[in-house]
């Protein structure tokens, strides 16, 4: 699967390509300084490569960089390329995330309550872009940052500030002083 996805993502001179494995992410050395200073910010074990072949890993994710105005067309694109095999997630500022289906921040939030013993009703998230939307239908309390898109505030239980003026901490503020909605 992971050879007819970038072969597919190749082919598009407009994506930049992040392949995320268990122990490294890894892009190309060609792509421009600006997307690599970006890149940096979130992807810690980031690795430049001449290019994808033969790389020793097991991926469960793309990130892939482009401008915003190309995302519709590119998402339905890859759909009609590369099927099910893997999902294609808007997740703001220019980006789209390939995940495996069912691979997912809700997924990953389960495996820690399991370990932990928390409740969907003790959980409160934050989501601002479609790779949260399965982590906000799940959780207890779930927030939509203002300036989420419309299938985000549709998933969230509730509204939170703009992360550019502290809306989450508004809310965690919230929490720890037992007001609504957390008052009861």
């Amino acid at each position: 699967a992971f050879a007819t996805v970038v072969e597919h993502l190749l082919t598009r001179p407009e994506v930049e390509i992040i392949a995320c494995g268990k122990n490294s992410a890894y892009t190309l050395k060609k792509y421009d300084d600006a997307m690599k200073t970006v890149a940096e910010m979130y992807y810690h074990r980031l690795e430049y490569v001449d290019n994808f072949d033969n790389l020793e890993d097991i991926f469960f994710k793309f990130g892939l960089n482009l401008s915003d105005e190309l995302i519709p067309q590119v998402q339905k694109a890859l759909h009609e390329a590369i099927g099910d095999i893997m999902v294609s997630v808007h997740t703001g500022n220019g980006s789209i995330d390939l995940i495996i289906p069912g691979v997912h921040k809700a997924n990953g939030l389960r495996q820690l309550q399991k370990l932990w013993g928390i409740d969907d009703s003790e959980v409160v998230v934050f989501g601002d872009g479609g790779n949260d939307i399965e982590m906000l239908r799940q959780a207890g309390f779930s927030f939509a940052m203002e300036n989420a898109g419309s299938a985000v505030v549709a998933a969230a239980k509730y509204r939170a500030g703009s992360n550019n003026r502290e809306g989450v901490l508004d809310v965690i503020d919230k929490v720890l002083k037992h007001e609504a909605p957390f008052d009861q």
